[in-house]
Parts: structure tokens; C-alpha cells; sequence
């Protein structure tokens, strides 16, 4: 049995035989449609841009600015928690306007924007902040509107791999910044706002692909434009026969009352309390960083390649995992990459040192990361009718951000308060507990 309503391996259409199927997966798994791959573009450079400064920005903040394990903390959860502010009011703009890219693109251009900001000489936390603020409300607009583009363009026993694969050119952008950043820093020491220079200029090629590739319709509303030679009075008694056959199903538009009832279903419930319940207990990649910095005694320079790490296990197993979640279960997988996490937080706490920790830590962390990410957002999609998804998918991610922000805020003045040890068991506690939370909410009842 499967533990959500849609959450298990798609039906097999009437009429194709068991090889018709195996063929089509085999398609399917050989490629994907231009608007996934070219939104797959978008984010590779958005996060090649974005991670280049994510890599450097907690020891940037602890070596330049002197600043201590709370405000590490607090800054931590602005960077995860922000988007909540604008996420929702995003996504239901999106379904309303039906202008998914130029909402995107507005959020991706936010983002570079703000990039400018960290070249201010003399940087302080109120410029870090009002940095972050502006890169994660840019983040917070183009979310769920990406989301619902590649949902979109994929059919729903798909939607594990279209998610997966767009994941996987996302996270190659992710190990790539990291590693951008590592040379950087290796050839100018401490030149931090070279790699703030850099990231700014990548990020605005990102934008330029998706202005130039990816189509202002959503993928499942294509014009339908009349033959040029055809007589205007024919056109009655033909359509009707002939565009069911060569256009795709265009959705309802959803009005805003059809909207709350969509995202009120209690399936969607189910998964809020899945997703914002374990949120609650992940504290952000700087502390993990910081904690294995400290520990190994990794230099500078060193540094941005352990967010390369994760990353890299990330990449590996986004697509597999995508697909495993398809034929077992979506809300297996995504339970299972909770338990990854836990594995992060039990190796910190554990006497095991050196590289062993280290490939630990950095790949459980890049497995938490792939089980859950993109398939989190494909469990909420097939849920939800097509004009809801943005909305359902920017609720969701609006509690899992907020419940980010919280465990990351927290767990910054349990370290300065109580000190690392402290603060990291009451993490793993919490998360176990949340974990059985997040399952209950999943699990099928009949």
C-alpha cells in the first residue's frame, strides 16, 4: 500500500502493453521536454551565482564581521525563512495572471540584485541582511511559479522524474559555485567581494536564458491558431474534431474560491504537516559547516568546497531517488531523506573524526537534500488540479521556510547559549520526534 492518494506508481494507460510501457520509460529516462530542461538551465547558473556567495557567507561572517553563533543563527534564518514572505502571495498571483515566467524571471532578476549590495565597502549586518532579504524574497517569488512551469510540462506519473532531473541541473549549478568560489580564494585571498562580483555577473546570464527560451504561456495553454488556409465558415464544423486531437488539454482557469478549496483539501493538510513539521528541526547547512570547520580544522580557502560535497551527493542521487519515488512512494522517499538527516546530526554528535565524519556528514546531507527537495514538490503537485498547483506548491514551501527560519534562530542561541554539543542533541531529539509527526500525516488511513 502507498502511503498518500496518488503517491504510488502511475496507472498503466488502457490498451499499452507491458513493452509499449518500458519503451516509454525508457524515453522518458533518456530525456525530457525543452521547457524542463531550459528551466534546468535557468537554475544551474541561478545556483552557480547564488552558492558561490551561500559557500563563503558563514565564515565571511564569523572571519570579516566578527559575528557570534546567534547572529550566524538569526542571518541563517533569514536566508531559509524570508521567501515565506512573499512565496503565497506569489504563487496565487501566478495562478490568477497565468504568467508563471515573467513572475519567475522577476524573482531570478531580484536575486542578482542583490548581489550589488555585498560589493558595499565596509560590509555591516544591517547591508548583509537587507542582501539576504532581497536574494530570498527573490527566491520566494520564482519558487512555486518555476515549480508549477516544469508540473506543467510533465504528466503525473512524471513528475518525479521531471522534478529530479530539473534538481539534478540545479545542484551540478550548486556544486559548481562552491568550487567557483574555492579558486577564487585560492588565487586572491580573503577577496570575497571578487566572488560577490563574479556570482552577480553569472546570475544575470541565468535570467537571459530564461527570457530567451522558455515560452510566457504556461506549457498546457498553447494558442490555438487556425489554419491560414482554411475558410473562415468551415471553421464551426471542423474544430471541434480537430483540436481535441492536436492540442494538449488546456485546464480550467480557477477562480479564487475554487483556489482555497483546492488548497484546503485535506490531502494538501497532510502534506503541510509533513513538510513543516520535520522543518522545524533542520537547522541550515552554516552551522553543519561551521561545526565540521571547527572539528577539522579546515581552512578558508578550503571551506566553500564542503557545500561542493554535498552537493555532488546531491547531484548523484537526485534523478534515482526522482524515479524510486515514482515506483515505491513519494512520501517514503521523503520521510526516508529526513532520516538522512538524522544521520548528519548523529555523526556531528558521535566521537567518529576526520574523513570518515566528513564523507558522513556531507553525504547524508546531499541524500537529505535529493529525497527531499524536488519531491516534496512533486507529492504536493499531484494532489492539487493544474490552476492550483502554484498555490498549493507556495503554501507548502511558505511552512517549511517559516519552519526553517524558527530551527535556525533557535538553534543559534541554543549554541550560544548552552554551547554546540547541547544545541545539536536537542536538534536529533526534536527531529525524531517530528519525523514520527511527519509520518502519521502521511501514512494511508481507510
Amino acid at each position: 500500500m502507498y502511503s498518500t492518494l496518488r503517491d504510488g506508481p502511475p496507472p498503466r494507460t488502457p490498451g499499452t502493453t507491458p513493452d509499449q510501457a518500458r519503451s516509454r520509460r525508457g524515453r522518458v529516462g533518456l530525456a525530457v521536454g525543452p521547457v524542463v530542461f531550459m528551466l534546468g538551465m535557468t537554475s544551474l547558473l541561478t545556483d552557480l551565482s547564488t552558492e558561490m556567495v551561500t559557500a563563503v557567507l558563514p565564515l565571511y561572517l564569523v572571519l570579516s564581521l566578527g559575528f557570534s553563533p546567534l547572529q550566524v543563527g538569526v542571518v541563517n534564518g533569514l536566508y531559509q525563512g524570508v521567501t515565506a514572505v512573499v512565496r503565497l502571495a506569489g504563487g496565487v498571483a501566478s495562478d490568477r495572471l497565468e504568467r508563471h515566467r515573467d513572475i519567475a524571471a522577476a524573482g531570478y532578476a531580484l536575486s542578482v540584485l542583490s548581489r550589488l549590495a555585498l560589493l558595499v565597502p565596509g560590509g555591516s549586518a544591517t547591508v548583509v541582511s537587507g542582501s539576504i532579504v532581497a536574494d530570498r524574497v527573490g527566491k520566494g517569488i520564482r519558487t512555486a511559479p518555476r515549480d508549477a512551469l516544469l508540473s506543467l510540462a510533465a504528466t503525473d506519473g512524471d513528475l518525479g522524474l521531471a522534478f529530479g532531473v530539473h534538481r539534478a541541473m540545479d545542484t551540478f549549478g550548486a556544486m559548481l559555485g562552491p568550487v567557483a568560489a574555492f579558486a577564487v580564494l585560492s588565487t586572491v585571498p580573503g577577496g570575497y567581494h571578487l566572488v560577490f562580483a563574479v556570482s552577480a555577473c553569472v546570475g544575470v546570464i541565468g535570467v537571459a536564458v530564461l527570457l530567451s527560451f522558455v515560452d510566457r504561456r504556461p506549457a498546457s495553454a498553447p494558442s490555438p491558431r487556425p489554419s491560414p488556409t482554411m475558410s473562415p465558415a468551415v471553421l464551426p464544423a471542423v474544430l471541434p474534431a480537430v483540436l481535441p486531437a492536436v492540442l494538449p488539454a488546456v485546464p480550467p482557469k480557477m477562480t479564487s474560491r475554487a483556489i482555497a478549496t483546492a488548497v484546503t483539501d485535506r490531502r494538501l493538510r497532510r502534506i503541510l504537516v509533513a513538510g513543516c513539521a520535520p522543518a522545524l528541526a533542520t537547522i541550515g547547512d552554516a552551522f553543519i559547516y561551521l561545526r565540521l570547520q571547527q572539528t577539522l580544522e579546515i581552512t578558508p580557502a578550503m571551506f566553500p568546497l564542503l557545500a561542493a560535497g554535498t552537493s555532488g551527493t546531491y547531484l548523484l542521487a537526485s534523478v534515482p531517488l526522482g524515479r524510486l519515488a515514482d515506483r515505491i512512494g513519494r512520501a517514503r522517499v521523503f520521510l526516508g531523506g529526513f532520516g538522512a538527516l538524522l544521520g548528519v546530526y548523529a555523526t556531528l554528535l558521535s566521537p567518529v573524526r576526520g574523513m570518515t565524519a566528513l564523507l558522513c556528514c556531507l553525504g547524508f546531507l546531499g541524500l537529505y537534500y535529493a529525497a527531499t527537495d524536488g519531491v516534496l514538490s512533486a507529492l504536493t503537485s499531484a494532489a492539487l488540479p493544474a490552476g492550483a498547483r502554484t498555490t498549493g506548491l507556495a503554501l507548502v514551501q511558505t511552512g517549511v521556510s517559516l519552519g526553517q527560519l524558527v530551527a535556525s534562530s533557535l538553534f543559534g542561541a541554543l549554541w550560544t547559549i548552552a554551547g554546540v554539543e547541547t544545541a545539536l542533541t536537542a536538534a536529533a531529539v526534536l527531529l525524531a520526534v517530528t519525523l514520527a509527526i511527519a509520518w502519521s500525516a502521511l501514512r494511508r488511513t481507510t
